[in-house]
């Protein structure tokens, strides 16, 4: 069974890796004894095969349990090919929910805690001649509240909003070979204010007086060389553009910026050279934008933009948080602009690298969010932050990221209204996001109760049927002004906790719709429902004809794009089949444009 072979990292490639995915041995340990007994040496037998990268609670992992297991285990033997004999080898692991212990050879090479983040251990010095084993053993615990658990539920069986849990290795699990004088990191930021791009490397290994070499290229055309002798492991260069030959041949600066519109993206080659001998090379990309607010609107490239957002979770049935392939992530954002939405709110999820690289492709806004922690601790504060710092150094260089959304609806910060122990960590994760990355706009807390935040984001599911007129009225334009917004009590909350107030951030409905629409034999609830197709258009065009009508509001994120699980509130079912005429969704969202 053939499964998840594409390369894994498509903002840093290298042509000498080996994917690790498919069948893998593997073993429930539901008395936790696996450690005393010394599972991770190669004389113990595993019952169970699965199917990697797939949790064991989904159909497409082999194993499809969805009861309750805090401890498994993994193991697999592999080749160390030809091609990668002499060099440094480097094990890479996309995602492995919760806690993670590596050995290779029966030896701990070491651990890792989060469950959305990747990580990496040099196996080198743990290697033997001839057949290698990698055991992985993963604590996921099941009823734990102050882990990041995002929409995996804490009681066996899905209800409402709450889904199968996902434990264990769910992302690509591969290998890599480099010398050891290496790049270890490329971090692109772009100024298009000045027309440059800034680049940082970081290094290790021998680099005192090796040339790093950058190659910068538009559509095939050369636009930039530059060399350099490296002096120490941090390296940084600014490039500008506008001095080059892209400006000379007729292009202007608006002309090849990143937009949905206009996905335009450059490639780069990175080199580490020895006199004639490459030690090193990699190929990426990165895209020219920028992204502010200005007169409580979000400007994209110093224009005004009003962006179209559908709420995205990232689930598959067969899959569960993992896609059954690359073209499941890239056909999600094929319906989405086919819908006329022009990006998405990745809702509760650390997506896979390759929907990023898909968004970056084809041009599809995203705001990036995280998996929460339902309770507030000391704990769950570190374990959300030190998952932020991971996620903002995996994504930083997408041009498709314009928003971070550390926390959703007060989940994690239950009682931030009164509490100021909450309201400081609330803050203090837009401060600490802003610390790391400065081309992206950060909501505190999306939904209500915000504190500081560069957009005031607002959910609201009050828009009842068409034939509730009391409700119907007071989802109209003729309420929706900035007073009423900010005024508005959504789930009895406030949309700025005590002590904070609205700054003239704009303000965009995060949350709305979620119009229920049973499809052949599913069931399930929305937060409305209907009964045909017909009813169906009628009632997402009413709902969007308000949202269009208001001054007051500058863009939205409409719930939902799919089905998921019991939830029939999607566009699309749980297998991604259309609910109704996709065109005719376009043209309703193409509405916007008339009122312009």
């Amino acid at each position: 069974m053939t499964i998840r072979q594409e390369y894994p990292r498509p903002q840093l490639i290298r042509q000498d890796w080996l994917n690790l995915n498919g069948e893998w041995d593997f073993e429930f340990d539901d008395q936790n004894i696996g450690l005393d007994e010394k599972w991770f040496k190669n004389n113990r037998e595993f019952k169970q095969k699965i199917n990697v990268p797939f949790a064991y609670q989904s159909k497409l992992s082999g194993i499809n349990d969805s009861t309750f297991h805090d401890w498994v285990w993994y193991r697999r033997k592999f080749e160390i090919p030809d091609s990668m004999i002499g060099k440094q080898i480097i094990m890479h692991f996309g995602a492995v929910d919760y806690r993670a212990m590596v050995f290779i050879n029966g030896n701990l090479v070491g651990t890792h805690e989060g469950g959305h983040t990747p990580f990496l251990f040099d196996i080198t010095n743990y290697l033997i001649n001839g057949t290698q084993s990698v055991v992985v053993r993963v604590e996921d615990p099941s009823i734990e509240e102050t882990i990041p658990r995002g929409k995996q539920y804490w009681i066996e069986k899905s209800d409402g909003i709450w889904y199968t849990r996902t434990t264990g290795i769910w992302q690509t699990v591969w290998l890599e070979a480099v010398n050891k004088t290496h790049i270890n990191k490329v971090k692109f930021t772009p100024d298009i204010d000045n027309g440059d791009i800034i680049i940082d490397v970081e290094l290790t290994g021998d680099y005192i007086n090796k040339a790093l070499e950058i190659d910068i290229t538009f559509k095939g055309d050369n636009v930039a060389n530059d060399s350099v002798k490296i002096h120490e492991g941090f390296f940084r260069r600014s490039i500008n553009l506008y001095n080059r030959k892209i400006f000379r041949t007729g292009f202007h600066h608006a002309g090849w910026n990143w937009t949905p519109e206009s996905p335009n993206l450059f490639d780069v080659n990175i080199r580490v050279r020895e006199k004639e001998q490459v030690l090193d090379e990699i190929t990426t990309y990165f895209g020219m934008r920028k992204i502010h607010t200005e007169n409580g609107m979000v400007y994209l490239n110093n224009k005004p933009y009003y962006q179209k957002l559908v709420l995205d979770q990232g689930y598959w049935p067969e899959g569960l948080l993992t896609a059954p392939t690359e073209q499941d992530l890239k056909r999600d954002i094929e319906l989405s602009k086919e819908m006329g939405f022009n990006g998405c709110r990745k809702h509760q999820k650390v997506e896979d690298p390759l929907f990023l690289y898909w968004a970056d492709k084809l041009g599809f806004l995203v705001w990036g969010e995280c998996a929460a922690a339902p309770s507030y601790s000391e704990d769950a504060v570190a374990r959300l932050t030190n998952e932020w710092i991971e996620i903002i150094n995996r994504d930083y260089n997408h041009p498709c990221i314009v928003t971070w959304v550390p926390l959703n609806e007060s989940w994690g910060v239950p009682l931030i209204c009164n509490n100021e122990q909450q309201k400081h960590h609330s803050a203090a994760m837009y401060h600490l996001i802003h610390s790391l990355d400065t081309t992206r706009l950060v909501i505190s807390n999306d939904g209500w109760e915000l504190t500081k935040t560069d957009i005031c984001a607002i959910h609201n599911y009050n828009h009842g049927h068409k034939d509730e007129f009391e409700k119907y009225n007071e989802f109209r334009n003729s309420v929706l002004t900035k007073e009423n917004l900010l005024n508005s009590r959504p789930a009895g909350r406030r949309i700025y906790t005590k002590g904070f107030d609205h700054c003239g951030e704009p303000i965009l409905l995060t949350e709305f719709g979620g119009i229920g629409y049973k499809v052949g034999n599913e069931s399930g609830w929305g937060y409305t429902s209907v009964l045909s197709e017909e009813d169906y258009i009628a009632d997402f065009e009413r709902v969007m004809k308000a949202i269009y009508e208001s001054n007051s509001l500058h863009g939205f994120c409409y719930t939902q794009l799919t089905d998921v699980e019991q939830e029939i509130n999607g566009i699309l079912t749980y297998d991604r089949t259309p609910k109704c005429n996709l065109k005719t969704i376009r043209e309703i969202n193409d509405m916007w444009h008339k009122n312009v």
